[in-house]
């Protein structure tokens, strides 16, 4: 199968963006997937979250263990099915997730201002929903 070049080309402008973004940050793009899928979307199971960052369940019980040792997380029981047990941020997770998220998002904001004119910042803009569409997660793909 040939490699389409506008994928390669978009994987290849992406992936240092993507780098830079997380580079401040203190822990893992995996935890950092887990924080912000349940500031998105509330609590979840480990099975949930684990397909949706799309890592073992294993992974995700470590990683949510780690988290929930730094207070970041928590367990409750499901109400219904005691073996059930859902993963919540705390409001000390909300916290922290905004401080790993502040460093990258300063850099990219400095570099849309300042590397680009008005009218690529416009063309950029343009774009979000194009790459929204792109994860089959995102809200109306």
């Amino acid at each position: 199968m040939p490699e389409n070049s506008v994928s390669l080309s978009l994987v290849e402008a992406i992936r240092p963006i993507s780098r830079r973004l997380n580079s401040a940050s203190t822990f893992s793009p995996g935890k950092l997937g887990i924080l912000g899928h349940l500031a998105r979307h509330g609590r979840a199971t480990t099975t949930e979250l684990a397909a949706i960052i799309r890592v073992t369940p294993q992974a995700v019980s470590l990683a949510a263990r780690e988290l929930e040792d730094l207070g970041l997380l928590g367990r409750a029981p499901d109400a219904e099915d005691r073996r059930r047990i859902w993963i919540e941020l705390t409001d000390a997770g909300r916290r922290r997730l905004v401080q790993e998220r502040a460093a990258g998002l300063e850099w990219l904001e400095s570099a849309i201002s300042t590397r680009l004119t008005p009218q690529e910042q416009y063309s950029l803009e343009t774009l979000i929903p194009l790459l929204r569409k792109l994860d089959s997660e995102a809200p109306n793909a």
